[in-house]
């Protein structure tokens, strides 16, 4: 390495890729070398960047600190509802379980972002409607529009959080495309934390345990119910006042996690050929294939929205074939519920899957085109990201249709 490196000095491009193909390699050997090499400019340079100190990572901010626990304790107690005013549990949870935590993260978002007065009446005024709506339907446990509108309302409201948090540029594709990364992040920390959480609950009734105390109940009811909402708000903070804190874990668990899943979905496919099963029939079946299909799509929008850097070639290729296969299992589902329509009719439901597998499904050509050009070097990674996060609005619109319109259309059955 300290040869290459010695051969490369007056060739900025070949010794950034020294560094990149092995960083600590390449730090030993530089700094070895770097007593000898005082007067060159590009060794002081490098000699900046690698022995750069980071500021260390900011945990409290009194302000943001008030805010966050201010907003956990609220969320908490709107988690708590039903014991605190006596609010049938089936009712209330149903309904109302996307008002526990989105209302929340849109205010602590429209507050950091300082938006304007019009989009903060927006925001309240579309989360007052939803409100009223969804609690205002006729109770009927087998109406499928009242599922389909509980459902596509959390979907709602993951929207306008999604406008709160592009602030006074929510038409700007790069301010979206860092929405699907703080949703990237999030999941990983939020999973850390639920872990780390269940790892205290453990711990804690097993002591209490020890001492003839069985507080398990008293523990999940109060303390559990009222936690679990402050994970998600804990976790935006935590990526919105560190970003390094899980950027770095978020592109490294896509990276890791794309192959395995293109690898696992190709044998999947192969293994449904023989099972016998299929979701032309089987309408479990055919729910589990459309879930599969969105957790997947989920994969790819994010691998793209995570990366900060142009890709490798086998990443890629990994995400073009990725795309490849998701739209032959779209391809599948769309035809099963186009099949199950000819057959049996136009149910709420139907209509719901059949509209969001047309979606799903232009999405994804989209972004499988800009993919190819991307492995054939005609185009940039960051135009894929482009290309998903344009398709967003369109899908809010399809859950105000489904949220909103489908009870009236199909009499509320």
């Amino acid at each position: 390495m300290k040869d290459a490196i010695l051969s490369n000095l007056d060739n900025p491009g070949q010794l950034e890729r020294l560094y990149r193909d092995d960083k600590t390699t390449f730090k030993r050997a530089f700094r070895s070398l770097s007593p000898e090499l005082k007067d060159n400019t590009l060794v002081a340079f490098w000699n900046e960047r690698l022995n750069f100190a980071r500021e260390e990572v900011s945990l409290v901010t009194a302000r943001d600190l008030a805010f966050v626990i201010i907003a956990s304790l609220l969320a908490g107690m709107i988690a708590k509802l039903p014991a605190i005013a006596g609010i049938n549990e089936e009712f209330f949870y149903t309904r109302n379980a996307g008002f526990i935590v989105f209302p929340v993260l849109t205010a602590y978002f429209a507050w950091k972002n300082n938006i304007s007065t019009g989009k903060i009446a927006f925001i309240a005024t579309t989360n007052l409607a939803g409100i009223l709506f969804i609690n205002l339907l006729p109770e009927d446990q087998k109406s499928d529009t009242l599922i389909l509108s509980c459902i596509h309302l959390v979907l709602f409201l993951w929207c306008i959080l999604g406008f709160a948090f592009t602030g006074d540029a929510p038409n700007k594709l790069n301010e979206r495309l860092g929405f699907l990364k703080y949703n990237g992040d999030l999941v990983v920390i939020t999973t850390l934390i639920v872990i780390a959480g269940g790892i205290m609950t453990a711990i804690t009734i097993n002591l209490f345990s020890l001492i003839g105390l069985n507080i398990e109940q008293f523990y999940f009811k109060y303390i559990v119910i009222t936690g679990l909402p402050a994970a998600p708000i804990i976790g935006t903070y935590l990526t919105q006042l560190n970003p390094n804190l899980v950027g770095k874990v978020s592109p490294v668990i896509a990276r890791i996690f794309s192959p395995l899943v293109l690898v696992m979905l190709v044998i999947y496919l192969i293994a449904i050929a023989f099972s016998g099963k299929d979701p032309y029939n089987d309408r479990e079946f055919l729910l589990f294939f459309n879930a599969l299909l969105v957790g997947v799509m989920a994969i790819i929008f994010f691998s793209v929205a995570e990366s900060s850097r142009p890709k490798s070639k086998p990443e890629n290729w990994i995400l073009f074939l990725l795309s490849m296969v998701t739209i032959i299992v779209n391809g599948i589902a769309l035809s099963a519920i186009l099949f199950r329509i000819s057959e049996w009719g136009l149910t709420p439901n139907r209509l719901a899957v059949l509209g969001g597998n047309i979606l799903i499904l232009v999405n994804l050509l989209f972004v499988t085109a800009h993919l190819f050009r991307v492995v054939k070097k005609k185009a940039e990674v960051n135009q894929v990201g482009n290309a998903i996060v344009f398709f967003l609005p369109v899908y809010f619109g399809w859950t105000i249709i489904v949220t909103f319109l489908f009870p009236f259309i199909f009499g509320f059955k």
